[in-house]
């Protein structure tokens, strides 16, 4: 069976930090790019980060840039979201999604049709940013 499974959501004040954990079973995860997404309350689902395999680059949505970290630990077969200084736009189901390096491309993985074509959402993890 091949899973990803969110994890690390949670309650946090304005300014505040979390790790968000996307966790692979059934395959291998250094051979292939992971990409964090969010969709906030009657609003499109939007790309946040991507990493291409173990060693490649990363980009980042203007939005978190500066703020938000994805890295990876392949040892752990899990990806990893580091999101500081949280804003209450940040509220959001957060999802993680694989697919091949070339894919992790600045303009492309973010983008409406690239999103669209995507089918195999998992659960997420929701993040709510609250005083």
């Amino acid at each position: 069976q091949l899973q990803l499974v969110e994890s690390g959501g949670g309650l946090v004040q304005p300014g505040g930090s979390l790790r968000l954990s996307c966790a692979a079973s059934g395959f291998t995860l250094k051979y292939y790019a992971i990409g964090w997404f969010r969709q906030a309350p009657g609003k499109e689902r939007e790309g946040v980060a991507c990493i291409r395999s173990s060693g490649g680059s990363t980009n980042y949505a203007d939005s978190v840039k500066g703020r938000f970290t994805i890295s990876r630990d392949d040892a752990k077969n899990t990806v990893y979201l580091q999101m500081n200084s949280l804003k209450l736009v940040d509220t959001a189901v957060y999802y993680c999604v694989t697919n091949w390096d070339q894919w992790c491309t600045r303009g492309y993985y973010s983008s409406s049709s690239s999103i669209a074509a995507i089918r195999n959402w998992g659960q997420g993890t929701q993040v709510t940013v609250s005083s």
